[in-house]
């Protein structure tokens, strides 16, 4: 199941989060964190990590169909159910 970030409790696309990772990341590297603002930030990157390979995943299983499909020559392709929704 996709977890929602605590910046927002709304899902945000896949580039957006992306951003947000890097943003993440660049101020751990500045090394001018405190402590408890350094956790902060690294819990929420996991989270973001995890969000983003969830998203990979339901991609991946999306082409994956498709090449199915194409493969087999069945012109009706059944719409994709999300497993995280």
């Amino acid at each position: 199941m996709v977890e929602k970030t605590q910046m927002t409790s709304e899902s945000i696309s896949f580039e957006l989060a992306i951003e947000k990772l890097q943003t993440t990341v660049k101020k751990l590297e500045t090394g001018e964190l405190s402590l408890e603002e350094s956790l902060k930030n690294f819990e929420e990157g996991v989270r973001l990590t995890k969000y983003c390979q969830e998203m990979l995943k339901v991609a991946e299983q999306k082409v994956e169909i498709l090449m199915q499909a194409g493969n087999t020559g069945n012109e009706a392709l059944q719409p994709f159910r999300s497993n995280s929704g």
